[in-house]
């Protein structure tokens, strides 16, 4: 099966969407304590990638082998996961390296796309 997803953040809220055939979830979660005000958008936008590949793992909308295509609002965030641009931020590395894990593990098919902001309608809805 193939998957459309879309996330986004800052510093107050996570959200994502996953669009599987004829069905479309959505989540809006408010940060952690830990993270409320204290993360960037990009870090945000991080977290909301790792946190909803998960939350889609573990309940069960994702499979193992699956396609996912990811819709990435961010031309740096999509060259540190398409082009192993270096990114020094040390937290954003540690988010990239688990949801790599994610994928290895899930054997996940991922296809990372470039689309413009106005076209990632979840930052309306945080």
């Amino acid at each position: 099966m193939q998957h459309f997803f879309f996330f986004d953040g800052n510093e107050k809220r996570i959200a994502w969407e996953i669009r599987s055939n004829d069905s479309k979830i959505q989540q809006i979660r408010e940060h952690v304590n830990l993270y409320l005000n204290k993360v960037t958008k990009e870090q945000s936008k991080i977290i909301a990638l790792h946190v909803g590949l998960f939350w889609g793992i573990g309940r069960f909308i994702i499979k193992n082998k699956e396609q996912i295509k990811v819709m990435i609002d961010n031309k740096i965030m999509f060259q540190v996961l398409t082009e192993n641009v270096v990114i020094t931020d040390k937290f954003i590395q540690t988010r990239i390296h688990f949801i790599n894990q994610l994928i290895k593990q899930r054997e996940l098919k991922i296809d990372y796309n470039l689309i413009e902001s106005n076209k990632n309608h979840l930052s309306k809805l945080i």
